[in-house]
């Protein structure tokens, strides 16, 4: 008898991350026996609340919380050996088995010491020459993937080939050093505690460098495997397959407010290239979409309020919402809801449904307003152009709608919304032609409406 296929759904963020992903990701595992990261690295942050517990994922994928679920890493993940280690401890102490069900591709380019050094140094030499930082994490994202551009990479496949690794590792300190010492001026940076083990007079040092890349390799060796060959024989034997996206759209390196973005591809076409599957095997998009709009670091925001001040909407968004950074701690800039930077979302991702996640944030808020397009340069525009310097000069135009002061903490039923909800709702579907088919209205697992469930939509 033939198995039939599995189905596959791509999650991604839609705004510039912090969307909710890792929660809706965990609840849609109940029907999948795979999730897989494809972009990224540990500068993602995806925070689970299960039974009132809360727990924060950076490179494990969010289905791990569901026992029985398989989870890769893709080829398209930047990989810091010592960063998953922790937080594969951290799982274990609270009773998360995980190592059977954990697979890494050989292919992922390898995060090391050097990497972090780079980042650090690039951010502090910006803002000592007076230009706007990037506003990185500082944990060596971008400079693992110019590596991997430049066709230079170490990846986890050279762990197991010790004197490779040293010879292609002494090539990478001769170019990263000379960078960092005689270009960017390092010696004169405070790189933190972190990096200390393996610097001197602002170089990073080989032997550290590569004597804990050695002891990582034992660990990590049972865990790599062929990712791509995994996944498409997960497929032909029924498995449904989640792919989980990091980040969100408008921080992908070609389509969101560069320079300001991340340094992968975030949208759900990368999902094929990053984890070693055809595109015909993506067959539904879900784009995770908060209420509002919230934003770390620089770069344009077209709907941002004034945030630290009490008493106003951006307040409230910010404390009620709890707008902090999973990864970095940074307090999240707050907005208004962008109905325009949807439309673009919706185009390069190609979005199947959405889901709204922190609809009970703005609950007691007495009015709401939703951008629908932008004046710019004495013209009306009705999608978010592309560039930073284009968004930075969009003028929001507005609609203003009712609020609601009924909680929606734990609906779990669409009527059950206030009426104002759901016209906010259907507004928002309306505006941007993506149908909304979840709504999240709490942290916890459980809290979710489900109007149409992506593994069973056709």
């Amino acid at each position: 008898m033939n198995t039939k296929p599995g189905r596959n759904v791509v999650v991604v963020g839609t705004q510039w991350g912090d969307e909710g992903k890792g929660k809706l990701v965990d609840w849609l595992t109940e029907s999948a026996q795979a999730v897989v990261r494809f972009q990224g690295g540990h500068n993602a942050g995806h925070t689970l609340v299960i039974n009132g517990v809360k727990t924060a994922l950076h490179l494990i994928p969010s289905g791990i919380m569901r026992a029985g679920v398989k989870c890769y890493i893709g080829n398209g993940v930047v990989l810091s050996v010592a960063k998953l280690l922790e937080e594969m401890a951290g799982l274990e102490k609270a009773g998360v088995e995980l190592r059977s069900r954990l697979r890494i591709s050989e292919a992922c380019p390898l995060i090391l010491p050097f990497h972090a050094a780079l980042d650090v140094a690039r951010e502090a030499a910006r803002e000592k020459g007076g230009s706007e930082k990037i506003g990185t994490t500082g944990r060596g994202i971008g400079p693992a993937y110019e590596d991997k551009i430049g066709r230079r990479a170490l990846r986890v496949q050279d762990l197991k080939h010790p004197e490779r690794f040293a010879a292609k590792l002494r090539d990478l300190l001769d170019l990263h050093n000379h960078v960092l010492t005689t270009y960017l001026g390092s010696a004169a940076f405070d790189f933190g505690p972190h990096l200390a083990p393996y610097m001197q007079d602002g170089r990073v040092l080989f032997q550290p460098v590569f004597d804990e890349a050695m002891r990582h390799a034992a660990i990590l060796q049972p865990m790599v495997a062929d990712v791509s060959r995994e996944l498409n024989e997960a497929h032909l034997r029924g498995d449904n397959i989640l792919f989980e996206g990091a980040q969100g759209t408008l921080l992908d390196v070609d389509h969101g407010t560069y320079p300001f973005v991340t340094s992968s591809n975030c949208v759900a076409g990368n999902a094929a290239a990053g984890a070693g599957v055809g595109p015909g095997l993506l067959h539904y998009v879900l784009g995770i979409t908060k209420a509002y709009c919230t934003r770390v670091g620089s770069g344009p925001f077209p709907t941002e309020l004034e945030w630290e001040k009490p008493g106003t909407p951006g307040y409230h968004m910010s404390t009620v919402g709890f707008e902090k950074g999973v990864t970095t701690g940074r307090s999240r800039r707050c907005g208004w809801f962008d109905a325009a930077l949807l439309k673009r979302s919706a185009q390069v991702n190609g979005l199947s449904g959405m889901c709204i996640t922190k609809l009970d944030v703005l609950d007691g808020l007495s009015e709401l307003k939703l951008c629908t397009g932008y004046r710019l340069d004495g013209a009306l525009v009705d999608i978010l152009p592309m560039g930073a310097d284009d968004i930075a000069a969009c003028e929001p135009v507005y609609e203003t709608m009712p609020g609601w002061s009924d909680s929606t903490v734990g609906v779990t039923e669409y009527d059950r919304l206030p009426l104002a909800a759901r016209q906010y709702l259907e507004r928002i579907a309306q505006i941007t032609g993506v149908p909304i088919h979840m709504v999240s209205t709490s942290p916890d697992r459980d809290h979710t409406i489900l109007m149409r469930n992506p593994f069973l939509a056709g």
